[in-house]
Formats: structure tokens, C-alpha cells, sequence
């Protein structure tokens, strides 16, 4: 451990029962943990149960895991580090550091680059999709075979665009002018074909909400990944309710009028150990998820000078997009 005692990382090794059996001096340092040994996880006050579940998926995936951002307490202040868990023989290792200013920057580049590099490979698919699609409509002989082959053509001509932006770089929102509940109408009936039968999607619109300048397709997307989630967090009911919010206040400040779209499932929650980091890149609480779904909704939601929360509690989980009414220029 001599060597591992001369690094400046931070490194804790822990036992089958996550009880701590070495730490170096980086780690007592970063973490503020003057006593540890044969010491529980817990110790570590509020991040002990984000740790946890880090350790958890690192085991599940038998691959190391890295999260992002996490906030710890050391010595009377707060600092947010990255932790990346590992197997090692004693049973877990732990490394942490607080990033760089380069490695904050790298980490969206690097998805980026992964983004465009599935972009590029889902063209060709997309195109025979299309065909595919195209071929079937014309052979349809039922009304609705043929509006779901309309629906698969529309949805690849969608993805298409979104892969050919992913491959521009810096690319900016298209905007014009958008009627939010053709927005949410069509995530609707994109996520009813994926549901299972017994499941309801309703809505509960404000048929006075004025329409706004924004990109429909990034909204789109952004929509759908909050569907998915709540179906994959095991909801049985999901509502789409817009509202008009009247002095509402949008990443610090206060504008005149406000749409609201808010997403509302009776699913089984956000987990405790993932709502300080919900929204960063990487951040999952499936052990097959990306991680990138809500960050990049977050992202949308910034390209619209909007915002985007939640607040969750079993059986009751509301995504709520605050968007400006007020005219974009772009």
C-alpha cells in the first residue's frame, strides 16, 4: 500500500460489508474522514447511499463504474468529486479526485464524439427502415396499417434529421413556431405503440396556452425520453398536463409568462442515491441504462432558455418543462 499511500487520487479500499480497510492520505484529505478503519460506508454521512448504489452497479455490470459530481462534506465544507469503483481482491476499491476544469469539458466531448459516431451508424439502417416502411404502406390494405407505416416512415425522416445534426458540429436548434400539445400528442402516440396494453397514458391540456418559438423535434425528443422512463420505472398510469404559470421563475429568473408541460407517473420513483446527480451524463439507475436520456433533456430544455425539474416520491414522479412564452429569435 506504500504506493497507493503516495498518490494524490484519493483511494479506500472496502470489504465484502463495504467496511473500510485502507485509505491514503488523498482520501482522507478530499473526504475529511479522520477515523475509518473497519468503519461502515456510512460514515460518509449523505453520499454513503449514492457510493452504495455505485458499488452495486459495478458489481451487477462486473465492470468498473465511474459517478460524476457527487457532493461529500470534508471538513466543513462541501466538494464535489468523481468516484469510480472497481473489484480488487480485498473486495471494492474507490477512487476519487475532483475534476479538473479539462476534464469537466472533456466528458461532454467524449459523448458527443460517441454520439456522432452512433449517428453515423444508424443512417443506413434508418434508410432501409424507411424503405421497409414505405413498401408496407403500399401493400397495407387496412386503414391502420397504414397509419402505422406512415408513423415508422415519419418517425425515421425524424431520426434521420437528428442523426445529420448529431454530425454537425455546434449545431443549433431549427426553431419556429410550435403548438406544444401537437408536440406532446405525437410523443403520446409514439409511446403507446411501445407501452403495454394495460397501461394509460392520459392528458389534461390548457387549450389557451399560445403557441412559441422552439425546435419540435428536440422537444420531441426530449418528451419521449420522459415517457420512457416512466414505463421503465414500472408505471401503470401516465399524465401529460400543460399549464399556463403566470411571474414564473426559470433558472434563477423571473419572466412574465411561462408554458409548463408536466410529465406524471405513478412509477416506483427517483432513488434517493441518484437525485443529487439525476441529471448528469453517465448517471443511471438501471444497470443497462446510458445515462445520457435526462442529461441530454436538460440540454433541450437549455437550447429553449427553459428548465427542467422533478420531484418524486413512490407512486408519484412529475418531470415538469417550464418553457418561455415569450417570442425567440434564432
Amino acid at each position: 500500500m506504500a504506493l497507493v499511500d503516495q498518490l494524490t487520487t484519493g483511494i479506500a479500499v472496502l470489504d465484502g460489508a463495504l467496511r473500510f480497510v485502507h485509505v491514503n492520505p488523498a482520501f482522507v484529505e478530499l473526504t475529511g474522514l479522520a477515523r475509518w478503519r473497519g468503519c461502515p460506508l456510512e460514515v460518509l454521512g449523505d453520499a454513503a447511499a449514492a457510493l452504495t448504489a455505485l458499488i452495486e452497479r459495478t458489481q451487477t455490470a462486473q465492470a468498473p463504474s465511474t459517478l460524476r459530481g457527487l457532493e461529500i462534506s470534508a471538513h466543513s465544507a462541501s466538494v464535489r468529486v468523481d468516484v469510480t469503483a472497481g473489484a480488487c481482491a480485498a473486495g471494492t476499491l474507490l477512487e476519487v479526485c475532483v475534476p479538473s476544469p479539462q476534464d469537466t469539458l472533456q466528458a461532454p466531448m467524449q459523448i458527443s464524439h460517441s454520439l456522432r459516431g452512433l449517428a453515423h451508424e444508424v443512417k443506413n439502417p434508418l434508410a432501409g427502415l424507411r424503405g421497409a416502411a414505405q413498401l408496407l404502406r403500399r401493400r397495407a390494405a387496412e386503414p391502420d396499417q397504414q397509419r402505422l407505416a406512415e408513423l415508422i416512415i415519419a418517425e425515421a425522416d425524424r431520426l434521420g434529421a437528428l442523426a445529420d445534426r448529431l454530425l454537425q458540429p455546434a449545431g443549433k436548434p431549427h426553431l419556429s413556431v410550435v403548438n406544444l400539445h401537437e408536440v406532446a400528442e405525437r410523443a403520446r402516440a409514439l409511446i403507446a405503440i411501445e407501452a403495454a396494453p394495460e397501461i394509460r397514458i392520459e392528458r389534461d391540456y390548457d387549450p389557451s396556452l399560445p403557441a412559441f418559438r422552439g425546435d419540435a423535434d428536440r422537444l420531441l425528443q426530449l418528451l419521449l425520453n420522459l415517457l420512457r422512463n416512466a414505463l421503465q420505472a414500472g408505471a401503470m398510469e401516465i399524465r401529460l398536463r400543460t399549464r399556463a404559470e403566470h411571474a414564473a421563475v426559470r433558472n434563477g429568473q423571473s419572466g412574465r409568462l411561462a408554458l409548463r408541460l408536466d410529465v406524471i407517473d405513478d412509477g416506483h420513483g427517483v432513488a434517493e442515491s441518484l437525485r443529487e446527480s439525476l441529471f448528469a451524463p453517465l448517471v443511471s439507475g438501471r444497470a443497462d441504462g446510458t445515462g445520457l436520456g435526462l442529461a441530454l433533456s436538460r440540454e433541450i430544455a437549455a437550447e429553449h432558455d427553459g428548465q427542467l425539474d422533478y420531484r418524486s416520491r413512490p407512486g408519484h414522479t412529475v418531470f415538469s418543462l417550464l418553457l418561455p412564452a415569450e417570442p425567440r429569435h434564432g
